[in-house]
């Protein structure tokens, strides 16, 4: 393919994205009420709990994070749920595109859906809680917010492969998967709390070391050394398994029919 029809079958399935979250009346929870309720929830329980400065910031990465991640997460696993939900997964893969145009086309949806929260969030959090996010400054925020979504998009591409794999029952992976990595990596407190061999595994995910940069402009020392770029080396490896694993997924279904059985 030339760049142009690369770039016109990422830009087709974003375009599809964006018409089906907009007719979705979720959509507007999935964008503004929970994100909402995550903060002042969490903002009110760092007051109440009488926590310093220091530490109610550390928390409140923490959920902006779960927010941004789960938003943009949810998007690109919808780039096979929003198929299988319409019984119309055979058609997707008649379509001239391929594996990549239907995931990145998707990420782009989720990363303006993310960047969107962050800025919600952030005003939020500046406005009831005195809590400036931004305050690191643009190179800070840039890498942190990078490291949400790359993420996101190795969690939703990995969810794209399962229900490729596995059909609807594979649905509630869309939901408890982001969790399970966002607990292990962190969010509410350091990794170093953990048991040993529960520590060994949030050090293999590259959002543990996005949520450590980020937090030592907070006045918490980093826990790694070089967290961002391991970060992004862990980041470029997942996501190049992620992608090998959702085209054998692909393929696997292909095989076994499972593409058509999920299609009218």
């Amino acid at each position: 393919m030339s760049w142009r029809a690369e770039l016109l079958a990422s830009w087709a399935v974003v375009v599809r994205n964006t018409i089906m979250g907009v007719r979705n009346v979720f959509f507007f929870f999935e964008l503004l009420f929970w994100p909402i309720v995550g903060v002042l929830s969490i903002g009110l329980m760092t007051r109440f709990l009488g926590l310093t400065p220091e530490q109610g910031a550390f928390v409140l990465v923490g959920t902006i994070a779960l927010s941004v991640v789960n938003v943009c997460q949810l998007e690109v696993a919808y780039a096979m749920l929003l198929d299988v939900w319409s019984k119309s997964v055979k058609h997707q893969f008649m379509a001239p595109i391929g594996v990549r145009h239907l995931t990145i086309g998707a990420w782009l949806v989720g990363m303006l859906r993310g960047l969107v929260i962050f800025v919600l969030l952030a005003a939020l959090g500046a406005w009831a809680f005195d809590f400036r996010v931004l305050a690191p400054g643009v190179g800070p925020v840039a890498a942190f917010l990078a490291g949400c979504f790359l993420t996101a998009w190795i969690v939703g591409v990995l969810v794209c492969a399962l229900v490729t794999l596995f059909g609807t029952r594979a649905e509630a992976f869309a939901w408890a998967s982001v969790n399970l990595v966002l607990v292990l990596a962190g969010i509410y407190y350091p990794i170093s709390v953990l048991p040993g061999p529960v520590a060994a595994i949030a050090a293999a995910i590259p959002l543990t070391y996005f949520l450590d940069a980020y937090r030592a402009h907070f006045g918490f020392p980093s826990e790694f050394a070089m967290p961002l770029a391991t970060g992004f080396a862990l980041s470029a490896v997942y996501a190049v398994l992620a992608h090998w694993v959702f085209r054998a997924a692909v393929e696997r279904a292909r095989q076994t029919g499972l593409l058509l059985k999920m299609s009218e």
